[in-house]
């Protein structure tokens, strides 16, 4: 059950959080891991991680914003491996603010990383995956299809990967991609921890214990709860599923009144 041996993914921003726990279950169960990242410490401190518990795992510096970056790093990737399994376009970055308060440059960044990161990986790797076929899973987020205050632009990215997915989805099912997105509400990952220190700084614990509040389940979700998900995604044993949307978010998008 849920095995990946013989399989190759790629993992956008593994080095940390929810990507490193993707990518070290992915490793665990067999897959040859490659990691797509601009933090090199962090990335490269997951594929040490991974190789050391007799994983296989490989760093390749890439800012998925940048077409030029991601087709070479695909291109490296099938020249070592001949074929792509699997794809979980995680590299996402985050912003607080209303309409009113995010500017042009802001909301460019975000639709960077978050919205044309996913298409670059995407049209770069989906020719190589058409033979034999595979898996596309995008981290979209709760803020797609919830309203969270001041998260315009990061809401408007995250339901454009929404949008992304299911099109993916739709026009790959003769060539047997499955494409299906994990939305995510709050999860305990680094970024929290450095955004609590750098907003509320004196106030983290307090203000940890609020958001965490805000899940009717009462926590966070860990990394690891999110990386199980997207392993089954992943995995033959969901051959049945794509151009689906799960939320994993503690009940916050049904459940809170």
């Amino acid at each position: 059950m849920l095995d990946l041996n013989n399989k190759t993914s790629i993992i956008t921003g593994g080095g940390s959080g929810i990507g490193k726990a993707i990518s070290t279950l992915f490793a665990k169960q067999g897959s040859d891991i490659y990691i797509l990242d601009v933090d090199e410490p962090g990335a490269r401190a997951t594929v040490e991680e991974i190789n050391s518990a007799k994983g296989r795992a490989t760093f390749i510096k890439c800012n998925v914003a940048s077409a030029e970056d991601t087709s070479a790093a695909i291109n490296n990737i099938v020249a070592e491996r001949s074929t792509i399994d699997i794809i979980v376009n995680n590299a996402g970055i985050a912003h607080v603010g209303t309409i009113e308060t995010t500017n042009e440059s802001d909301f460019e960044r975000l639709f960077g990383v978050n919205v044309k990161g996913m298409f670059h990986v995407a049209k770069a790797a989906i020719p190589f995956m058409k033979e034999k076929g595979g898996s596309i899973l995008n981290l979209a987020s709760i803020a797609s299809t919830v309203g969270i205050p001041d998260r315009f632009a990061y809401s408007m990215t995250k339901g454009a990967v929404v949008g992304m997915t299911l099109s993916i989805a739709k026009d790959y099912l003769s060539y047997n991609i499955r494409c299906n997105c994990i939305s995510p509400a709050r999860v305990h990952t680094p970024f929290v921890d450095g955004f609590l220190s750098k907003n509320y700084p004196g106030r983290e614990e307090e203000m940890f214990k609020k958001l965490s509040a805000t899940q009717p389940i009462g926590r966070m979700g860990r990394p690891d709860e999110i990386a199980y998900l997207a392993l089954y995604l992943c995995s033959d044993e969901a051959s049945f599923i794509t151009g689906c949307d799960y939320p994993i978010d503690g009940g916050f998008s049904k459940l809170n009144n």
